[in-house]
């Protein structure tokens, strides 16, 4: 079964640094992108950043170009979002997702996590 579960969320000072982790299984890592979206809220969800499957080839949201990063490491299955310089309007619940469907990327989203909740305090 296809299986994706975030975790490293928490509660960090606003330009403090936290990393999310995503461990993917039951399906081939190189065949698919991973993306991460969040919902702050009363917002409605937004994508963050995605990472190819096959060039490793990666896309950053306006809002968080040059702050976050994001890696995957395919021995250990894990995909991850690397957030540095975090701000307050980075509160928001973080999800993991097979495939990318925002940006330049045209990959149905098929399978979630539940999602990891990050708190920035000003």
């Amino acid at each position: 079964e296809v299986q994706l579960v975030e975790s490293g969320g928490g509660l960090v000072q606003a330009g403090g640094s936290l990393t999310l982790s995503c461990a993917h299984s039951g399906f081939t890592f190189d065949d698919y992108a991973i993306g991460w979206l969040r919902q702050a809220p009363g917002k409605e969800r937004e994508g963050v950043s995605c990472i190819s499957g096959s060039d490793g080839s990666t896309y950053y949201a306006d809002s968080v170009r040059g702050r976050f990063t994001i890696s995957r490491d395919n021995a250990k299955n894990t995909v991850y979002l690397r957030m540095n310089s975090l701000k307050p309007e980075d509160t928001a619940v973080y999800y993991c997702a097979r495939g990318c469907d925002f940006g330049p990327y045209y990959y149905g989203l098929d399978y979630w996590g539940k999602g990891t909740l990050v708190t920035v305090s000003s």
